[in-house]
C-alpha cells in the first residue's frame, strides 16, 4: 500500500527532528566543549554551540531569530496541511518542503529549551541533562548544537602570495548539524528540480476539494 502524502511529510519531519536531538543530546553530554572526533581525515565529530543560523552563523538578536523560526515552522506546517492532497504538486516537492520544516524545528528546540534543560560546565566536563541546579539560560536563550564537520581539502597558501601567502586553507569550514543538513538538502533539492512549482498553483494553497466544495455552493 503506497504511503499517503500527509503520513509521508509526517514520517520525514518526526525522523530527522528525532535524529538530529539524539545526536545532539548525545553529543552534548559525551564531549566537552571543542572536543574533536576524527573518524577520517575528512570527516570529525567536532563540539560546538552557536546563538545564530544555519552552519553557525550569527547575526541580530537571538530572540527574534527564535521566534521567527518559530513563525517559520508554523507556516510550512500549514502549508504542508494544505497541500497535502493536491496530485498536481510532486511528492518531491512535498519531500523537500517536509526537510526544510524539520531542519528549521530541530534547531528551533535547541534554541527553546537547551538552556534550561543543560548546564555548561568548565573544560573538561561534560554536560548534565536536566541538571538539579538548573540549566545555563533561560526560556528561547538556548545554543544550537553542531558537530558535523568535513574538512575536505587543505593547503597552505604560497608564503610569495599577497594578503593570503603563508595562511592555512580549509574547505569545508563551515561546522553543522544534522538539521541544517537536512534544512540545506531541502532547499538545493527544491531550486534544482522544482523552482517552476515555487511560483503559480503549488504556492496556492487552496486544493481541488475546497475549489469543488465551492462551485457546488
Amino acid at each position: 500500500m503506497k504511503l499517503s502524502r500527509g503520513w509521508l511529510a509526517t514520517i520525514i519531519i518526526v525522523a530527522v527532528i528525532l535524529i538530529d536531538q539524539i545526536v545532539k543530546i548525545w553529543v552534548k553530554t559525551s564531549f566537552f566543549y571543542g572536543e574533536e572526533l576524527v573518524i577520517t581525515d575528512w570527516f570529525r565529530l567536532y563540539f560546538i554551540e552557536n546563538n545564530g543560523m544555519a552552519f553557525g552563523f550569527e547575526f541580530g538578536s537571538k530572540l527574534i531569530l527564535t521566534w521567527f523560526r518559530i513563525i517559520a515552522v508554523g507556516l510550512f506546517i500549514y502549508y504542508i496541511v494544505r497541500i497535502r492532497c493536491r496530485t498536481d504538486i510532486p511528492r518531491g516537492f512535498l519531500v523537500c518542503i517536509s526537510l526544510i520544516t524539520a531542519g528549521a524545528a530541530g534547531n528551533v528546540i535547541d534554541c527553546i529549551f537547551y538552556g534550561l534543560i543543560f548546564d555548561a560546565p568548565a573544560f573538561p566536563h561534560t554536560a548534565t541533562l536536566f541538571p538539579p541546579d538548573g540549566g545555563y539560560g533561560t526560556i528561547f536563550n538556548g545554543r544550537v548544537v553542531d558537530m558535523l564537520y568535513f574538512p575536505l581539502v587543505e593547503w597552505n597558501w604560497p608564503v610569495w602570495m599577497p594578503w593570503l601567502g603563508g595562511n592555512h586553507f580549509v574547505f569545508f569550514q563551515p561546522i553543522f548539524n544534522i538539521a541544517d543538513a537536512a534544512l540545506s538538502v531541502g532547499v538545493i533539492v527544491l531550486i534544482l528540480f522544482y523552482s517552476r512549482h515555487l511560483s503559480g498553483n503549488a504556492l496556492k494553497i487552496t486544493d481541488h476539494n475546497e475549489e469543488n466544495e465551492a462551485a457546488e455552493k
